[in-house]
């Protein structure tokens, strides 16, 4: 019964064992299961952790095994969160990786001057961004991190957008959700949507990237200051890992046309379960702000909402308070 869900055989045969005899004391159930008399203590405290047994209404010396409808429950939410926990650190490594990339990949004895380029200046990324958009044939995989986009940029983006998707060129990028309490940069977005482009957005993004044809990708050095410079980097290994990153953040992406608001009144949206997770990890105000991208003063406006709203004295308090209440998204 239990095993399935990643408990230990011993602990499930004392739990089936309770469920049978209830009365039974930790002598009987040593007897019955042929486990040692010690294991069955082990076992009782391991299923207490798990919030398996509690002490008898009226018997506090005797334990009570909860029916096995409610543990299911009870294992399947702890199962869950499990896999989450393992899919945002697979994300985070992901993340850490294309960071690591963009800083030593003109490091790598196995690559030449031609696969990977560094670009020094915004005049040399735009130059290069530029000749991309000439070359490209099929496809155009985008992170678009920084939230609100400039009126400037915006506007010199949309004949370029018309050219690309006019040669059949399928374009992709990823927006942070913060660009729909921006209108310009949501009509935008939505302009880009009618014109054929696909648009997702996510609380947080690692880096500014553009991959053309999964052949070439250009990486901001600096995540902080993406105008510091650039790498250009054409090594096959490398772009498998870079497409890998996209397409995992791309599939738990929001279309721009969901709703992101939360599903009730108890629950979170996606960015408020972003910052609270930069919270629990004891990120900064200012570096949630550049996560989020969201000003200083909105990043300590969503803090402090959110640990008032927990209860919670601490950053890392707030953390945990979420998960036990189970505000964190699945």
């Amino acid at each position: 019964m239990l095993d399935a869900l990643g408990v230990d055989p011993m602990i499930d045969a004392v739990y089936r064992s309770m469920l049978k005899y209830p009365d039974a004391g930790v002598a009987e159930i040593s007897r019955r299961t042929g486990l040692s008399e010690g294991a069955v203590h082990a076992s009782l405290d391991c299923l207490s952790e798990m919030a398996l047994i509690r002490p008898a209404s009226g018997d506090a010396q005797r334990l009570h095994a909860i029916r096995p409808h409610l543990a299911m429950q009870i294992l399947l939410a702890r199962k869950q969160a499990q896999v989450a926990a393992q899919q945002q650190e697979l994300e985070e490594s992901r993340a850490a990786a294309v960071r690591m990339i963009s800083e030593y990949a003109g490091d790598d004895p196995e690559a030449s001057e031609k696969d990977v380029e560094h670009l020094r200046g915004l005049d040399n990324i735009r130059d290069h961004i530029a000749m991309m958009n000439t070359t490209v044939e099929s496809q155009l995989m985008a992170f678009a991190p920084g939230g609100a986009q400039t009126p400037e940029n915006m506007r010199n983006s949309r004949p370029l957008t018309e050219e690309l998707l006019g040669r059949g060129v399928a374009i992709r990028t990823i927006y942070l959700e913060s660009i729909r309490n921006d209108p310009a940069t949501l009509a935008h977005a939505e302009w880009l949507t009618f014109a054929g482009v696909q648009v997702r957005s996510v609380p947080s993004l690692p880096n500014r990237m553009i991959i053309s044809d999964r052949r070439v990708a250009i990486l901001a050095t600096d995540s902080d200051d993406t105008a510091e410079g650039a790498v250009v980097i054409r090594t096959p290994g490398l772009l498998a890992t870079l497409c890998s990153l996209f397409e995992t953040i791309w599939q738990t992406a929001e279309p721009l046309t969901s709703d992101t608001r939360p599903s009730d009144e108890g629950s979170l949206t996606r960015q408020q379960q972003e910052a609270l997770r930069l919270l629990a990890q004891g990120d900064t105000d200012e570096t949630i702000a550049k996560r989020l991208g969201v000003s200083p003063r909105t990043a300590r406006r969503i803090s402090t909402t959110l640990m008032d709203r927990l209860g919670a004295r601490s950053r890392f308090q707030a953390g945990v308070h979420a998960v036990q209440r189970g505000l964190f998204g699945g």
